[in-house]
C-alpha cells in the first residue's frame, strides 16, 4: 500500500501582467495558506517520505512551506521540470516513477493537471462524501490517497482511493 498527496500550489500572484507564468510568486493568501496546511498535515501525522514539485515558483514555494512545516529534510525534496503544466496522466506517470522504496510521496503541481489526476487516480469524481468535489481542486488543496500497490511502476487510472481531501477554508 502506496500513499500519494496531489497538491495543488497555494494561491498566486497576479500583480504583475509582465511576468513570466513560471515565475509568479504566491499572494499573501498563499504564503498564509501553505504553511497552515502543513501544519495541519502535521496534526494529522502526514509523513511523505518524498516531496516532488514543479519548477514554477509558486509551486517551490508552496512545497517549501509544507516541507518545513512535516519536518521533511533537503535530501527527500525533489524539483521536477515535468510537473510543470503537466497533464493528469503525465502526472501519474511520474507517480509511476517514484521509487519503489517510498511507500508515501507528495507530488505539488498546476491546475488542471492535478484535479485531472486525482480524478484518473480514483477512477471518477469520487462517492459524493468529501470526495465528491474532486473534480476542481482549488488552491492548496491537499488530496491524500492509497493505492493499493507494492511498486509505484504498477500505478494506474482508477487504483487509488480518495482518503481524505483538506482546503484551506475547510479549516476557517
Amino acid at each position: 500500500m502506496k500513499t500519494l498527496y496531489l497538491v495543488r500550489h497555494a494561491k498566486s500572484d497576479w500583480d504583475d501582467p509582465a511576468l513570466d507564468d513560471h515565475e509568479r510568486p504566491l499572494n499573501e493568501r498563499g504564503r498564509r495558506d501553505a504553511p497552515a496546511m502543513g501544519r495541519r498535515l502535521a496534526e494529522r501525522g502526514a509523513a511523505p517520505a518524498l516531496i516532488v514539485t514543479s519548477t514554477a515558483i509558486r509551486a517551490r514555494t508552496t512545497a517549501d512551506a509544507l516541507a518545513a512545516e512535516l519536518g521533511i529534510p533537503d535530501d527527500r525534496f525533489l524539483v521536477e521540470p515535468r510537473l510543470y503544466a503537466a497533464s493528469g496522466r503525465s502526472i501519474l506517470a511520474i507517480a509511476a516513477d517514484l521509487p519503489r522504496s517510498v511507500d508515501s510521496a507528495m507530488l505539488v503541481g498546476h491546475n488542471p493537471g492535478m484535479s485531472d489526476a486525482l480524478v484518473e487516480l480514483i477512477g471518477g469524481s469520487g462517492d459524493g462524501g468529501e470526495a465528491g468535489d474532486a473534480g476542481d481542486l482549488p488552491t492548496c488543496a491537499v488530496a491524500e490517497c492509497t493505492v493499493d500497490v507494492d511498486d509505484w511502476s504498477e500505478l494506474i487510472e482508477g487504483s487509488g482511493r480518495l482518503v481524505r481531501l483538506d482546503t484551506p477554508r475547510r479549516g476557517e
